[in-house]
């Protein structure tokens, strides 16, 4: 076959033509792959503070704030590494409802490009922030606010999101460290005692001579993940702990112990350094030592863990891999049932507590979580809901059936560190579970974590004793386990490079 000039000519203009496209696109897509894999962290905070007058969480009864002790906010840490990504945001809530962290999340999505489902909104379980699930449910159903009112849940999504576009746009290449510090000084205490007669029973006091003994364990290890910037200084914390954030009271915003956690980081690191304090799995744990009467407060807890966290920063070790791995899987976890006759007559308690008749704290509690779980279950639910409580209204999941659909993620970074998010008040022992099977050096697990409407996730064991957390859980029995299962499962997909990874 013969070429004449005039095709090598033409053949050299389109291998130069390929070559420019090549280029051109390769100019376009950025840095090369190489840098593409630099792991970026950004960091940020926003103000969630309520106005005075919104009513606050945490109890069966109305309380209004009428103040404020220190600032709740919604802090964000932001992972980018080659083409994944990934959010992080903590806010200073009881609890995130479903329908609060599918709004988050949508619209950080929206803004940021990063996945819904690789973005997880968590919760402190701060007693003195908002009960805001009754109003977000109005708003989400464009019914009438007052105007106050109407103002604060748009603050409500749009601060997470703040926090998390911000921490997107100002990610930046990051030295991590990380490790665990065991809390020698006793703050948490497992609240749960098995009795004389074989029942189990919350809130005892070990001067009670049927009390046998602590019916679990507690949790001393604090998770750390440091960030650090290129130029080896400081830029915030990630700390996890399992401690119940009930140690206020009174009717004035706080964010509980872990602002103590970061004024002594900031003494120590500078005003600037943000600590993202996430709760790890404490439904059984909360600071009352059984063996006194005096209870530790905020500030003789908060300081006592930051002083333990910054004695400690020095020897964390640096991730010696730092590949982001996001998993995540929708789980769905068993409904106990509300029939009729429980829905009736859980009215007639609800009622009754209303018109401030004496009513058994355990037959309110039943009876709340009853009109919760016929709302959850029947489409149309057997009474109207919004007629007897506030909290646990959903417009997300509304009729969802016999089953609650909840989020596990896992965050993996390289080799060395996992964040695991699940739903719900979680027990110690699901928690440590958890971190025993994991195959990561560093494993973080955090409660609370895109839907609190499972409220207590006890073990299967807790069951057969019974008692306030089992009371008060919307789950049947071996809900916790398949967590666990479900948690370790995508634990050890993210130890292993390529596979699925997003």
């Amino acid at each position: 076959m013969l070429i004449s000039g005039d095709d090598i000519v033409r053949r050299d203009r389109f291998a130069a033509r390929v070559v420019v496209a090549v280029l051109i696109a390769m100019v376009a897509s950025g840095p090369t792959s190489a840098a593409d894999d630099v792991l970026r962290v950004g960091m940020a905070e926003v103000d969630i503070t309520p106005p005075e007058g919104f009513p606050m969480a945490g109890y069966y009864h109305e309380r209004l704030a009428e103040g404020a002790i220190d600032p709740l906010k919604a802090r964000a840490i932001v992972f980018r590494s080659g083409t994944v990504e990934a959010a992080f945001v903590v806010c200073d809530l009881i609890g995130v409802s479903t329908d609060l962290s599918r709004a988050v999340r949508k619209r950080a999505s929206e803004k940021t490009g990063v996945p819904a489902s690789n973005i997880v909104v968590s919760a402190t379980h701060s007693h003195t922030a908002p009960d805001y699930t009754g109003e977000l449910y109005r708003a989400l159903g464009g019914e009438p606010l007052e105007p106050t009112r109407a103002a604060y849940i748009e603050k409500l999504i749009s601060g997470p999101v703040d926090a998390i576009v911000t921490a997107h746009a100002t990610a930046e290449p990051a030295v991590l460290k990380a490790g665990s510090v065991q809390q020698e000084t006793p703050v948490s205490f497992n609240r749960r005692f098995v009795m004389r007669d074989g029942s189990v029973r919350t809130w005892m006091s070990l001067d009670n001579p049927e009390v046998v003994r602590s019916a679990g364990p507690i949790d001393p290890e604090i998770g750390l993940l440091l960030i650090n910037s290129t130029d080896g200084s400081s830029r915030g914390l990630v700390s996890n702990f399992a401690l119940h954030l009930d140690t206020v009271g009174g009717t004035k915003w706080s964010a509980d112990y872990p602002f103590f956690i970061e004024q002594t980081l900031r003494k120590a690191k500078g005003p600037r350094f943000l600590s993202v304090f996430a709760t790890g799995c404490c439904g059984d744990i909360n600071h009352v030592n059984p063996g006194r009467r005096e209870r530790n407060k905020s500030d003789v807890i908060g300081n006592s863990l930051g002083t333990t966290v910054v004695g400690t920063l020095e020897r964390l070790e640096p991730l010696k891999q730092s590949e982001l791995r996001v998993k995540s899987r929708v789980v769905r976890l068993p409904l106990q049932d509300a029939t009729p006759e429980e829905v009736t007559r859980s009215i007639e308690v609800l009622n009754a507590a209303k018109r401030k008749e004496k009513v058994e704290f355990l037959a309110h509690v039943t009876a709340y979580k009853k009109l919760m779980l016929d709302q959850f279950r029947h489409n149309p639910p057997h009474a109207k809901t919004t007629e007897h409580i506030t909290w646990g209204l959903s417009r997300a999941l509304s009729g969802t059936g016999d089953s609650l659909p909840v989020d596990v993620t896992v965050m993996a970074l390289g080799r060395d560190l996992a964040i695991v998010c699940l739903p719900g008040e979680v027990f110690v022992d699901l928690g440590l579970a958890i971190k025993r099977g994991s195959p990561f050096r560093t494993t973080i697990v955090v409660e609370l974590s895109n839907c609190v409407e499972t409220i207590y996730i006890p073990h299967r064991a807790a069951y057969a004793g019974g008692s306030y957390e089992v009371t008060n859980s919307t789950l049947e029995p071996g809900s916790g386990e398949l967590l666990v299962e479900t948690a370790l499962s995508l634990l050890r997909e993210a130890a292993t490079p390529g596979q699925g990874d997003k």
